[in-house]
């Protein structure tokens, strides 16, 4: 089957610092695969250059088996780009808007629906991740999660095939995390291909398909959640999972 996604020899370079260094990477399609690692080792540079937000310097993309930048065709790279849906760290809502606006706007603005078409289906959406109530109240009168929900839903009504998610949940206080985890649990029960870059190490083990963990712009291992958290393991990585383990995450990859 065609990787959802597939990276060759990335490279990025910022000044003269090396963030990614020949990254390799192939997200198998409908699984979800997850990048873990230390702050600073090119995590959210490499999904930001998967979501064509960044421009690499050298390496290729490809979604599906075709390659993300080609030279002069910005009418095929606007359509690759539509088959990407992202949630970053920080919301991005727009604070004048409620949330069914929120989600409605993103399909007239990219998809040039009619506002009630529009409607419909950002309120499908709301009720899938659980806020259809709360559809028409303004960020500011939704918790983290709830907004952070808000968010998925108006990713997922553009109908991406691919979903990448930047540390979703580290601008969340912890009993608001597991409202934002569920909903990405039950995308990933979907069959969703996703790339996921989380410190939640529960959530990789219990989920994930693939994991890949990166250090100073490289992959040093990847494979299974087996394989990769199996003992003995690599230094490096048996340092950052002293630092990031949780309760739940210590049951799961002992």
């Amino acid at each position: 089957m065609t990787p959802a996604i597939e990276v060759s020899g990335l490279v990025k370079i910022f000044g003269d610092v090396p963030v990614l260094d020949g990254v390799n990477l192939s997200a198998p399609a409908h699984q979800v695969t997850c990048l873990i690692g230390p702050s600073g080792s090119g995590k959210s540079t490499l999904l930001r250059c998967m979501a064509m937000l960044e421009r690499q310097d050298a390496g290729s993309i490809q979604i599906d088996g075709q390659p993300l930048s080609i030279a002069g065709q910005h009418a095929r790279k606007g359509d690759l780009r539509s088959r990407i849906g992202m949630v970053f760290q920080q919301f991005n809502l727009w604070p004048h808007m409620t949330a069914l606006g929120n989600v409605a706007e993103a399909l007239r603005t990219v998809r040039r629906q009619p506002r009630r078409k529009a409607e419909d289906r950002a309120m499908a959406e709301l009720e899938k991740v659980g806020l259809a109530e709360r559809a028409h109240l303004y960020p500011r009168q939704l918790s983290g999660g709830q907004q952070q929900r808000v968010a998925i839903a108006r990713a997922l009504a553009l109908d991406p095939q691919l979903m990448l998610f930047d540390e979703p949940t580290s601008a969340l206080d912890p009993e608001l995390t597991g409202e934002v985890l569920n909903v990405m649990r039950r995308l990933a029960t979907s069959g969703m291909s996703m790339v996921v870059v989380s410190h939640e190490i529960g959530f990789v083990a219990s989920v994930a398909g693939h994991v890949a963990f990166l250090d100073r712009g490289k992959i040093v291992v990847s494979g299974s959640p087996e394989e990769v958290f199996a003992k003995p393991r690599h230094p490096r990585l048996t340092q950052f999972l002293e630092t990031y383990i949780d309760r739940e995450a210590s049951q799961l990859i002992a």
